[in-house]
């Protein structure tokens, strides 16, 4: 399936007015739990792209990123040092939540990089990952770190587009 971003947020833009337009009708709109929100709004997306290569569609690839996201935002540990203009992020888990960790931080560092003016990098680490996050001022140090490990994963309003990505068999990364 080849879905441009404008036509994405296209669809997901449609979709939510589907969803207000229920809600405004008295019906329920919440899909419930957070993992099965994602996986619905996706599904809605697809379903209503008459362009969708089902055949290349992998809902399994999606469940199992939004595992890692979970894992990652309610199993890991995080350790933060700051450094002068530099905050360092040891993210560290039991096995099972290591090897979401190592996913999870690896894959986002560059886009929040990209997001950002920051000079982001990240490795793998017994139990996780690091990251490294640089920055030119105390104003953006401050940014860093009230925003925190799970703030900065969240950086360039990617999840959307990401998640879609991986549901129709595309590497996000």
């Amino acid at each position: 399936m080849k879905l441009g971003f404008l036509s994405a947020a296209m669809l997901f833009v449609a979709s939510g007015a589907m969803a207000q337009h229920a809600h405004s009708l008295g019906s329920s709109s919440e899909t419930g739990q957070s993992q099965f929100a994602a996986i619905a709004e996706i599904v809605t997306l697809l379903r209503d792209d008459p362009g969708t290569d089902w055949a290349q569609v992998d809902i399994k690839a999606l469940r199992d990123h939004l595992v890692d996201m979970d894992n990652v935002t309610t199993r890991a540990s995080v350790e933060r040092t700051v450094d002068g203009m530099s905050a360092a992020f040891v993210v560290t888990g039991d096995q099972v939540v290591a090897a979401s960790i190592q996913r999870m931080v690896l894959a986002h560092s560059p886009m929040l990089q990209g997001s950002s003016d920051w000079a982001v990098t990240a490795g793998e680490i017994d139990n996780g990952a690091s990251m490294l996050v640089q920055v030119g001022s105390d104003e953006d140090l401050n940014q860093v770190l009230g925003l925190g490990l799970f703030g900065l994963m969240t950086i360039g309003a990617h999840h959307q587009q990401h998640h879609l990505m991986i549901a129709t068999g595309r590497s996000p990364h």
